[in-house]
Protein backbone atom coordinates (compact mmCIF):
# COMPACT_ATOMS: atom_id res chain seq x y z
CA UNK A 1 0.00 0.00 0.00
CA UNK A 2 2.84 2.39 0.85
CA UNK A 3 4.49 1.74 -2.50
CA UNK A 4 1.23 2.51 -4.37
CA UNK A 5 0.80 5.80 -2.46
CA UNK A 6 4.44 6.67 -3.12
CA UNK A 7 4.05 5.87 -6.82
CA UNK A 8 0.91 8.03 -7.07
CA UNK A 9 2.66 10.87 -5.23
CA UNK A 10 5.66 10.66 -7.57
CA UNK A 11 3.35 10.66 -10.62
CA UNK A 12 1.51 13.75 -9.32
CA UNK A 13 4.83 15.51 -8.72
CA UNK A 14 6.10 14.52 -12.17
CA UNK A 15 2.95 15.89 -13.80
CA UNK A 16 2.91 19.11 -11.75
CA UNK A 17 6.62 19.88 -12.03
CA UNK A 18 6.48 21.25 -15.60
CA UNK A 19 3.49 23.39 -14.61
CA UNK A 20 5.40 25.02 -11.75
CA UNK A 21 7.16 28.12 -13.11
CA UNK A 22 9.29 30.39 -11.00
CA UNK A 23 8.09 33.77 -9.84
CA UNK A 24 10.68 35.40 -12.09
CA UNK A 25 9.38 33.58 -15.17
CA UNK A 26 5.81 34.61 -14.32
CA UNK A 27 6.90 38.22 -13.85
CA UNK A 28 8.86 38.15 -17.16
CA UNK A 29 5.78 36.96 -19.04
CA UNK A 30 3.48 39.42 -17.27
CA UNK A 31 5.75 42.41 -17.87
CA UNK A 32 6.83 41.69 -21.45
CA UNK A 33 10.53 41.83 -20.62
CA UNK A 34 13.43 42.08 -23.05
CA UNK A 35 16.64 40.13 -22.44
CA UNK A 36 19.77 42.31 -22.35
CA UNK A 37 23.15 41.01 -21.29
CA UNK A 38 21.65 37.73 -20.16
CA UNK A 39 19.15 39.36 -17.82
CA UNK A 40 15.49 40.27 -18.16
CA UNK A 41 14.79 44.00 -18.22
CA UNK A 42 11.58 44.73 -16.36
CA UNK A 43 9.40 47.66 -17.48
CA UNK A 44 8.41 48.14 -13.82
CA UNK A 45 12.02 48.87 -12.82
CA UNK A 46 13.99 52.04 -13.53
CA UNK A 47 17.01 52.38 -15.79
CA UNK A 48 19.60 51.76 -13.08
CA UNK A 49 17.73 48.87 -11.46
CA UNK A 50 17.72 47.06 -14.80
CA UNK A 51 21.17 48.04 -16.08
CA UNK A 52 22.98 46.65 -13.03
CA UNK A 53 21.78 43.17 -14.02
CA UNK A 54 23.13 43.24 -17.59
CA UNK A 55 26.50 41.53 -17.90
CA UNK A 56 27.00 43.51 -21.13
CA UNK A 57 26.79 46.87 -19.35
CA UNK A 58 29.17 46.59 -16.40
CA UNK A 59 31.43 49.34 -17.79
CA UNK A 60 28.45 51.66 -18.29
CA UNK A 61 27.20 50.99 -14.76
CA UNK A 62 30.66 51.65 -13.31
CA UNK A 63 30.86 54.89 -15.29
CA UNK A 64 27.39 56.03 -14.15
CA UNK A 65 28.43 55.41 -10.53
CA UNK A 66 31.77 57.24 -10.96
CA UNK A 67 29.96 60.20 -12.55
CA UNK A 68 27.42 60.38 -9.69
CA UNK A 69 24.53 59.96 -12.14
CA UNK A 70 22.81 57.05 -10.37
CA UNK A 71 20.20 59.21 -8.64
CA UNK A 72 19.49 61.11 -11.84
CA UNK A 73 18.87 57.92 -13.83
CA UNK A 74 16.72 56.54 -11.01
CA UNK A 75 14.52 59.65 -11.00
CA UNK A 76 11.14 59.89 -12.72
CA UNK A 77 12.54 61.07 -16.06
CA UNK A 78 11.46 60.07 -18.58
CA UNK A 79 14.76 59.45 -20.34
CA UNK A 80 15.85 57.83 -23.56
CA UNK A 81 19.23 56.20 -22.98
CA UNK A 82 21.50 54.92 -25.74
CA UNK A 83 23.37 52.34 -23.67
CA UNK A 84 26.82 51.32 -24.97
CA UNK A 85 27.85 47.76 -24.25
CA UNK A 86 31.19 46.75 -22.71
CA UNK A 87 32.33 45.90 -26.25
CA UNK A 88 31.41 49.45 -27.33
CA UNK A 89 33.63 50.91 -24.59
CA UNK A 90 36.39 48.51 -25.65
CA UNK A 91 36.42 50.18 -29.10
CA UNK A 92 37.67 53.43 -27.53
CA UNK A 93 41.42 54.06 -27.64
CA UNK A 94 43.30 52.15 -24.94
CA UNK A 95 43.23 53.88 -21.57
CA UNK A 96 40.25 56.13 -22.40
CA UNK A 97 37.82 54.46 -19.99
CA UNK A 98 40.37 54.29 -17.16
CA UNK A 99 41.18 57.97 -17.65
CA UNK A 100 37.50 58.98 -17.68
CA UNK A 101 36.84 57.04 -14.47
CA UNK A 102 39.43 59.06 -12.51
CA UNK A 103 37.86 61.47 -9.99
CA UNK A 104 39.58 64.47 -11.58
CA UNK A 105 37.76 63.70 -14.88
CA UNK A 106 34.29 63.41 -13.38
CA UNK A 107 32.90 66.43 -15.26
CA UNK A 108 34.12 65.09 -18.62
CA UNK A 109 32.70 61.64 -17.81
CA UNK A 110 29.34 63.24 -16.96
CA UNK A 111 29.38 65.04 -20.31
CA UNK A 112 30.14 61.83 -22.24
CA UNK A 113 27.45 59.85 -20.40
CA UNK A 114 24.74 62.52 -20.62
CA UNK A 115 25.50 62.79 -24.35
CA UNK A 116 23.92 59.31 -24.53
CA UNK A 117 20.68 60.56 -22.94
CA UNK A 118 17.73 62.46 -24.39
CA UNK A 119 15.07 63.97 -22.12
CA UNK A 120 11.74 62.28 -22.84
CA UNK A 121 10.81 58.78 -23.93
CA UNK A 122 11.54 58.03 -27.59
CA UNK A 123 10.77 54.51 -28.69
CA UNK A 124 12.30 53.27 -31.94
CA UNK A 125 9.11 54.11 -33.81
CA UNK A 126 9.26 57.70 -32.48
CA UNK A 127 12.85 58.10 -33.68
CA UNK A 128 12.04 56.59 -37.08
CA UNK A 129 9.04 58.94 -37.42
CA UNK A 130 11.35 61.90 -36.67
CA UNK A 131 13.81 60.61 -39.29
CA UNK A 132 11.04 60.37 -41.89
CA UNK A 133 9.76 63.84 -40.97
CA UNK A 134 13.32 65.17 -41.35
CA UNK A 135 13.71 63.65 -44.83
CA UNK A 136 16.09 60.92 -43.71
CA UNK A 137 17.73 62.50 -40.66
CA UNK A 138 16.62 63.56 -37.19
CA UNK A 139 18.65 65.60 -34.73
CA UNK A 140 18.12 65.45 -30.99
CA UNK A 141 19.50 67.63 -28.21
CA UNK A 142 21.07 65.46 -25.52
CA UNK A 143 20.98 66.09 -21.79
CA UNK A 144 24.61 67.29 -22.07
CA UNK A 145 23.44 69.96 -24.53
CA UNK A 146 25.09 68.38 -27.56
CA UNK A 147 23.46 67.27 -30.80
CA UNK A 148 22.99 63.62 -31.73
CA UNK A 149 21.66 62.68 -35.15
CA UNK A 150 19.80 59.55 -36.20
CA UNK A 151 19.18 57.99 -39.60
CA UNK A 152 18.35 54.63 -41.10
CA UNK A 153 21.11 52.64 -42.81
CA UNK A 154 20.07 49.41 -44.55
CA UNK A 155 17.21 48.91 -42.12
CA UNK A 156 19.28 49.72 -39.03
CA UNK A 157 18.84 52.72 -36.76
CA UNK A 158 22.19 54.51 -36.65
CA UNK A 159 23.32 57.42 -34.46
CA UNK A 160 25.91 59.98 -35.54
CA UNK A 161 27.80 62.04 -33.00
CA UNK A 162 29.22 65.53 -33.39
CA UNK A 163 32.63 64.12 -34.29
CA UNK A 164 31.29 62.00 -37.15
CA UNK A 165 31.32 58.73 -35.20
CA UNK A 166 28.54 56.21 -35.76
CA UNK A 167 26.78 53.80 -33.46
CA UNK A 168 24.11 51.25 -34.39
CA UNK A 169 21.16 50.39 -32.20
CA UNK A 170 21.39 46.62 -31.62
CA UNK A 171 18.45 46.22 -29.21
CA UNK A 172 15.67 48.81 -29.36
CA UNK A 173 12.75 49.58 -27.09
CA UNK A 174 13.85 48.18 -23.74
CA UNK A 175 11.13 49.88 -21.71
CA UNK A 176 11.79 51.09 -18.18
CA UNK A 177 9.58 52.68 -15.53
CA UNK A 178 11.32 56.01 -16.21
CA UNK A 179 11.94 55.82 -19.94
CA UNK A 180 13.48 53.53 -22.53
CA UNK A 181 16.90 52.08 -23.30
CA UNK A 182 18.30 51.39 -26.76
CA UNK A 183 21.45 49.25 -26.66
CA UNK A 184 24.18 50.59 -28.98
CA UNK A 185 27.40 49.07 -30.34
CA UNK A 186 29.66 52.13 -30.06
CA UNK A 187 30.18 55.03 -27.70
CA UNK A 188 29.08 58.36 -29.17
CA UNK A 189 31.16 61.41 -28.30
CA UNK A 190 30.38 65.12 -28.06
CA UNK A 191 32.62 67.78 -29.63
Amino acid sequence: MKSIKLTILLLVIAVMLPLNTSAQEKMMKKENTVMVGGAPMYPSKNIVENAVNSKDHTTLVAAVKAADLVNTLMSDGPFTVFAPTNAAFDKLPEGTVATLLKPENKKKLQTVLTYHVIAGKYNGSDIIAAIEKGNGKATFTTVSGGKLSAQMDRGNLVLMDEKGGKSMVTIADVNQSNGVIHVVDSVVLPK
